[in-house]
């Protein structure tokens, strides 16, 4: 199988699972209120493909190669009632503020050690 034939073939097979239903999950009832999980989906595909080399040995040499993968990360949920619709997000703010202010001093100690010019 060649390099494009096995990169179709990884794109086919994933892309038939990007789906609405990867992304929203399966509403919940409770009560008055619906809740629909909502999930951030990543998709990665590679392939490799080889022939020759280097050599008189290795002058029949083939090889061949590919992967994929999918990664889901919760985002949040929306709740739906009567009254009103609201998204709730599972993102931790302090987390992202300890981070970026961990990478800022980071960058300051770096930079009075001369390891950052301009």
């Amino acid at each position: 199988m060649g390099s494009l034939s096995l990169l179709q073939n990884l794109h086919e097979g994933l892309a038939g699972r990007a789906q609405v239903k990867s992304v929203f999950g399966e509403p919940v009832t409770a009560g008055e209120k619906t809740i629909i999980p909502v999930a951030r989906i990543t998709y990665g595909f590679g392939a490799g493909a080889g022939t020759g080399g280097v050599g008189e040995q290795s002058a029949k040499g083939e090889g061949g190669g590919g992967g994929g993968g999918v990664r889901a990360n919760p985002v949040g949920i929306f709740v739906v009632s009567p009254q009103e619709t609201r998204f709730v997000s599972v993102h931790d703010r302090k987390k992202t503020i300890g981070t970026l202010l961990a990478g800022a001093a980071l960058g300051v100690l770096f930079r009075r050690r001369g390891l950052f010019r301009r």
